[in-house]
């Protein structure tokens, strides 16, 4: 029996941001160097922020890690920013590099003239900043918008890890929306499986229904057919007959059948997914995988009518050519082996949708694919290849 594996326990830790050692502004990656409540010593905090600073306070939950290469590390599962509020947090922040031209000096300054207020002057009446020393309007202006900024990040951030979105993915929703994510969620969450890279379906859907949509909202039904297309491509499937396709997300989605088809027409009209029939059965597929099928089809027929997708190639010079990128001296069935691959015509086995005649015609392929192989294994293994012929002969 194998011993039941325990959850790492999770820990919540909160402090000031010291320093940011690295930051990835694409995904939101994040190393911290940070003063942890209750901890004498900085500690070091990873994971994922849209935007972080020095002097901004974080709470974070997790579970702490020894790594290898840089010792013990508070790894964060969920890191959430906020202002900070002291007068030490503030001018660091303000000093961190957020804001183009404003350093040190500068937030020495800005702190010294508004104290804890400094935001809220910045915000509520920002004609005030040109009361400090070397800031005129160019600089001011400056100030007044990284703090606009940083606030638009802050408040989509609070509204994503309220509705339940994790850090990570809510890093990758605000690079994806911008200062829009907010309007796009409450607008279609469901639009997230399609522009934001690992959110599925599942995700969106408890996204949804945080935000209060219903189970027959057709803005659901939709998605979930192109949900239940992807669950039957898990299965080596490029489509599905209608019939069956409606009865799977109808059961995935727990509504009615004729719902379903609603949805499944407005799909079709958009182009979302692609109607089209297999021998006497009416199939739907997912439009990129029903596209990316027909260009294998059309190359293989090329291919088979004798256009290669490539132009006529000197077996001799391409022999030559091998040798001296090698540094190798091939033995003849080598070079025979070569000449074979240049003039061989290739040949693709892909899945397709439950219908009839599918069968067939793959072993037809596969029947075509291991003649081919032999002809290579006797260029290559000339002895071994001949060995295994007998022998397959002798079993038939």
């Amino acid at each position: 029996m194998k011993p039941e594996s325990k959850a790492s326990p999770q820990e919540v830790l909160a402090g000031l941001v010291e320093r940011v050692t690295f930051h990835n502004e694409e995904n939101g990656f994040c190393v911290l160097r940070t003063k942890a409540r209750g901890r004498r010593d900085l500690v070091t905090v990873v994971g994922q922020a849209a935007s972080i600073s020095a002097g901004e306070w974080i709470t974070a939950s997790g579970e702490w890690v020894n790594d290898r290469a840089h010792g013990q590390q508070f790894r964060a599962r969920f890191l959430k920013t906020s202002a900070p509020t002291s007068i030490e947090g503030i001018e660091k922040y303000l000093g961190s590099g957020m804001i183009r031209g404003i350093g040190p000096a500068y937030a020495k300054k800005l702190v010294r003239a508004f104290g804890e207020k400094v935001f809220d002057t910045i915000e509520a009446e920002p004609a005030r900043l040109r009361e400090v020393d070397g800031i005129g309007p160019v600089r001011a202006k400056r100030i007044i918008d990284a703090w606009a900024d940083q606030k638009v990040v802050r408040e989509i951030m609070m509204f994503l890890h309220a509705n339940a979105v994790g850090t990570a993915r809510a890093v990758r929703i605000y690079k994806t929306y911008g200062s829009d994510a907010v309007q796009v969620m409450t607008e279609n969450p469901y639009r997230l499986t399609r522009h934001v890279r690992g959110i599925g379906f599942k995700t969106a859907d408890a996204i949804a229904m945080r935000l209060g949509f219903e189970k027959t909202a057709m803005i659901r039904l939709r998605a979930g057919v192109s949900f239940a297309l992807a669950e039957a491509m898990d299965e080596g499937h490029c489509g599905l007959p209608t019939d069956e396709l409606i009865q799977l997300a109808a059961g995935l989605l727990d509504a009615p059948a004729d719902l379903i088809r609603t949805a499944l027409d407005l799909e079709l009209s958009e182009g979302a997914v692609v109607a089209d029939r297999v021998g006497e059965t009416d199939c739907v597929f997912l439009a990129g995988l029903y596209r990316a099928e027909q260009t294998i089809a059309d190359r293989l027929i090329r291919i088979a009518g004798g256009k290669l997708p490539w132009p006529p190639i000197d077996a001799a010079r391409a022999v030559a050519w091998v040798e001296e990128r090698s540094g190798l001296n091939l033995a003849d069935s080598q070079r025979d082996a070569i000449r074979l691959a240049l003039v061989s015509k290739a040949l693709v086995i892909t899945g397709g949708p439950r219908a009839r005649g599918w069968q067939d015609h793959h072993r037809q392929l596969d029947l075509a694919h291991s003649r081919r192989q032999e002809r290579q294994d006797v260029a290559l293994r000339p002895d071994r290849a001949r060995g295994q012929a007998d022998d397959r002969s002798d079993r038939d």
